[in-house]
Parts: C-alpha cells; sequence; structure tokens
C-alpha cells in the first residue's frame, strides 16, 4: 500500500509539471504572438510642423505610408508653425488612443505638458528631425548629422570659392573674401548644431583674415532667421548689402543653413544687381534639396544643397515605432550628444550629402528621390 501511495503520488507530481511545463509554453506563444500582433490596426499619432516647406509634405507623407504598410492607422497633422496648434494636436491624437507619436516640433520647448500626458497614458514619443528640448519624455530621436550639415555646409561654401578641393586638399584661390552668415531658427535645436558644425570650419578663415565677415555678424543671434522665414532672410540680405556693401565692395559668399533662406537671400542679391550685368553670384549654400533650389543650382546660382534623403528617415522611424510597440528597442548610433537639457535621447543618425551641379542627377535623379522631368 505504501508503495502504491507512493508511486500514485509520483505519477501526480510528473503529471503536475507536465502541465505546468506546457502552460508556460503556451503562454510564451501567446505572448511572442501578441508582441507579433501588436499595434495591428492601432492609432499612430504623427505631428509635422507646416505644408509651407515641401520637404515636411514628404516627410508626413513617408512616414504615413511606411506605417500603414504594417497595419497601423495614422492621424497625419500639420501646424502650421502654429505651436498651440500642434499642442492641441497632439492632446487630441491623445484624446483618441494613439498607442505612439511621432512628432517633429516647431519649438522644441514648447511641449513638455503635451508630453506628460503622453507619459502618464504609457504612450512612446519619437522626435522626428528635430529635438524635443527640456523634456525626460521623449524616447527616441531619429534624424541626420546636423552637426555634420553644418560642416558640410560651410566646406561647400569654401570649394565654390575655391578655397577648398573637393577631395579636401586646399584649393587655388588665397582671398580675402567678403562672406555674410545666415542661421537658423532659433527655436529649433538643429539650428544651433548646424552653426556649430559650420563655425568649425569657417573660424579659423575668419580668424587669419581669408573670408572677411563685413557686418561682423558672426554670433548665432543675430544670424538667426526666426521660423525659417524667407522673406525674413531677404529682408536681413538687403540690409546687410545697403549697410555693408554699398560702396562698390561685392559679396563673395553667403552661408545659408536651408534652402527656402537661400531663395530670398538669392531674390535679395537679384535686386541689387547680382546674376545680371557681368556682377556674378556669391556662392550661396542651402539645405534640403527642394526643388526650386535645384532648379536655381543648375541655373547658375545658388551653388550647394544638402540633400537629407527624407525617405531613409522616414523608413528608420517606422522601424522605431513598431520595434518600441512589440516591446524591443529600436537600433539606435548616437546615446551620448543629443542632451535635450533633462536627458540625453537615443539617437539614430542618418548622413548627409552634398549636392552641387555636378552630381544634382546622380545624387537626386538617380536614387529616384526626383524625376528628372520635376527638375527641368
Amino acid at each position: 500500500m505504501r508503495l502504491r501511495s507512493l508511486t500514485t503520488a509520483l505519477s501526480a507530481l510528473v503529471l503536475t509539471a507536465s502541465v505546468t511545463t506546457a502552460c508556460g509554453s503556451s503562454e510564451k506563444t501567446v505572448d511572442q504572438e501578441a508582441r507579433q500582433e501588436a499595434g495591428k490596426g492601432s492609432l499612430i499619432g504623427i505631428t509635422m510642423p507646416t505644408r509651407s516647406s515641401e520637404r515636411w509634405i514628404s516627410d508626413g507623407n513617408n512616414v504615413k505610408a511606411g506605417l500603414e504598410k504594417l497595419g497601423y492607422k495614422v492621424d497625419l497633422q500639420y501646424a502650421e508653425d502654429s505651436i498651440p496648434t500642434q499642442a492641441s494636436q497632439i492632446e487630441n491624437q491623445i484624446t483618441k488612443g494613439a498607442r505612439a507619436l511621432v512628432v517633429a516640433s516647431i519649438d522644441g520647448t514648447a511641449l513638455t505638458s503635451q508630453l506628460q500626458q503622453a507619459a502618464d497614458n504609457k504612450i512612446p514619443v519619437i522626435a522626428y528631425d528635430r529635438l524635443i528640448r527640456q523634456s525626460p519624455n521623449v524616447d527616441y530621436y531619429a534624424t541626420f548629422d546636423n552637426f555634420k550639415v553644418g560642416v558640410q555646409q560651410a566646406t561647400s561654401l569654401l570649394i565654390g570659392l575655391k578655397l577648398k578641393n573637393a577631395d579636401g586638399s586646399e584649393g587655388s584661390a588665397k582671398g580675402p573674401f567678403n562672406v555674410e552668415l545666415f542661421a537658423g531658427s532659433p527655436d529649433d535645436n538643429n539650428a544651433t548644431f548646424f552653426y556649430n558644425g559650420a563655425m568649425s570650419v569657417l573660424k579659423p578663415y575668419i580668424d587669419r583674415g581669408t573670408l572677411r565677415v563685413r557686418s561682423n555678424q558672426t554670433d548665432f543671434k543675430t544670424m538667426a532667421i526666426l521660423r525659417w522665414d524667407a522673406a525674413t532672410a531677404q529682408k536681413r540680405m538687403e540690409d546687410l548689402l545697403t549697410r555693408y556693401y554699398s560702396s562698390g565692395e561685392e559679396v563673395q559668399g553667403v552661408l545659408s543653413p536651408y534652402d527656402g533662406l537661400s531663395i530670398g537671400i538669392l531674390s535679395a542679391l537679384k535686386s541689387n544687381g547680382y546674376g545680371t550685368g557681368g556682377q556674378p553670384y556669391p556662392v550661396v549654400t542651402g539645405q534640403d534639396a527642394e526643388v526650386a533650389s535645384v532648379k536655381s543650382i543648375l541655373a547658375g546660382e545658388q551653388y550647394s544643397t544638402i540633400f537629407k534623403d527624407t525617405r531613409q528617415l522616414a523608413a528608420e522611424t517606422v522601424k522605431m515605432v513598431d520595434t518600441v510597440l512589440k516591446g524591443g528597442k529600436p537600433a539606435v548610433n548616437n546615446t551620448k550628444d543629443y542632451n535635450n537639457g533633462v536627458k540625453v535621447v537615443p539617437s539614430q543618425l542618418l548622413q548627409p550629402v552634398i549636392v552641387e551641379k555636378s552630381n544634382v542627377r546622380s545624387a537626386l535623379v538617380d536614387s529616384g528621390y526626383y524625376k528628372q522631368s520635376q527638375l527641368g
């Protein structure tokens, strides 16, 4: 009887263990399947700054299409450079039950309460191309190497002036050259990265007199153009020409951090006789490879732009959202440089490319970013 009881007890124990193991295996399978299905049909909120720049339209459409391809629902909003509008859009997306937020901020310091609301609802936030500042509730940042963008803008200015060759060697020109400098919007964190990158290249040339800034306006605050506004840039260029170049001097180079500003700067230059009567345009830089500026480069007006393939940025952002919602950790390649004032935000940086007349086709057309017909 004792032997029979012991055998029965052992059998029961083995059966219990088998059931427990089977249940654990079943739960793991269910959990894995749940993660794989996570977010299917869920809402993702995307807020972009404005439709006035073609790049933001492209960015928004590309992120939306990528997420929808994975089965997500998407609420894509444009705030038309209104900070209260963007704040309201994010609040509405949270109220609608968004599972994740992708935010290209207008003012990187103006969304603290909205991001806290997202955190309270366990909604991950990905900063898109513009770092959101002064908040602990930013989970990841997808962007380009913005310091490098500034370095490339300054380098292309030097190449255009023939102070540098494209291979990095010293050019044939000696200078001195008159240049004027512009910076981006002071409420956009990227603008300081562009500025710092550019000045790391230009300052030695300015210090030794190879480049002369006749206005002496080299600090970020004086150079900055609020909201990246083309009309403001045009007015500043007109004022610079009137005050510092009205006695026969010519400006030979202009550092512009964005194509929209470059168009305004070129308009001011045209109004002052540049591009006509044998007076050449200065070397004018830019960024974003917008159609109008690419056409201007082909026409011999704007000298260069920095191409940031936003298709790649959108694809990386889509992967980030999908990975986070499935419980994983997205790929990042920088965990030290992008401090938003409260924390270092893990970042995925993509690489920009200098584009000037000689490589428009290979960089922009052959890559499929534009059709030849779009560029004329």
